[in-house]
């Protein structure tokens, strides 16, 4: 494969620029979707943070410098974040997405705070608030996100940018409706609606609707279709302002999927070998 080294396009979130491929970390962290074995794998390749480094190089050399993760619960991923930052000279603008308790009392409040301090002593720029908090805040009946405008502002006044994790269609449809201060949200989608909670063809029309940029994940279903496949339904069905985060399991991957993305974008082939068979060399596989 021959991945040509050129920056890869940008979006703007809250006058931030942010690359439209964001790196994710379910791969690196041990959240496969697929099976406990799959998890465990993942868990004992990437035990310590330099192993992490080589990966978050691969997407660095191409101007991809976005990372989303539960970064500020996992100080293995810190590290690997500040190991990669100095050694390739590159900031890495970091995307949060904290677990957040959304009781309401004096004393969850509190916890809520110290949770999104936590963020932005991690260095997060933004906070986008777990999808399993945010959710417990919506209300059908009302229309409405309970509460959200509390937490939203104790991220402003930590000097953190609001998002939104949006598993739930809802909460993109419902934020812009209130117009609550939500400057992005993650959704997912994907081709084979893997976890998506309704159709395809109806996420797509709230991505093409928000009034914000979306990042959209599980672009591969978790490894439920190839790269070419899901790769390119996502980046030629979103917008050019929104983003899609690609996780990957080791650098060769992340090569794979970054001129997959390339080759969607620019509507072209992309410049990636054939997969291997005990028998290469059959006309069905583009050989004679």
């Amino acid at each position: 494969m021959n991945v040509l080294n050129k920056p890869f396009p940008r979006t703007e979130v809250a006058g931030i620029s942010l690359s439209r491929m964001i790196i994710g970390t379910n791969w690196l962290l041990g959240w496969s979707h697929t099976s406990p074995s799959a998890d465990k794998l993942i868990a004992n390749l990437y035990d310590k943070p330099e192993k992490i480094v080589p990966v978050l190089e691969a997407y660095l050399d191409f101007g991809i410098d976005t990372l989303m993760g539960p970064i500020s619960e996992q100080p293995k991923l810190q590290a690997a974040i500040k190991m990669a930052e100095d050694k390739t000279g590159k900031r890495i603008i970091k995307v949060d997405t904290p677990l957040v308790n959304v009781s309401d009392s004096e004393k969850d409040r509190r916890e809520a705070e110290a949770t999104i301090k936590k963020s932005a002593a991690a260095g997060a720029d933004f906070c986008l608030i777990h999808h399993a908090s945010a959710e417990q805040l919506v209300n059908k009946n009302l229309s409405t996100i309970t509460r959200i405008d509390d937490y939203t502002k104790m991220i402003r006044d930590a000097g953190l940018i609001p998002g939104l994790s949006a598993h739930m269609p809802e909460l993109i449809i419902y934020s812009d409706l209130n117009g609550y201060d939500i400057e992005t949200y993650i959704q997912i989608y994907n081709c084979m609606g893997f976890l998506m909670q309704v159709e395809v063809e109806t996420v797509a029309n709230i991505i093409h609707s928000a009034k914000k940029p979306v990042m959209t994940i599980k672009s591969m279903a978790a490894g439920r279709c190839t790269p070419y496949v899901g790769l390119n339904f996502t980046w030629n069905t979103i917008r050019e302002k929104d983003m899609v985060a690609v996780g990957a399991f080791n650098v060769d991957e992340a090569l794979e999927d970054i001129e997959i993305s390339f080759a969607a974008i620019e509507r072209r082939f992309p410049n990636i070998g054939k997969r291997s068979s005990p028998d290469n060399h059959q006309a069905a596989f583009g050989n004679i």
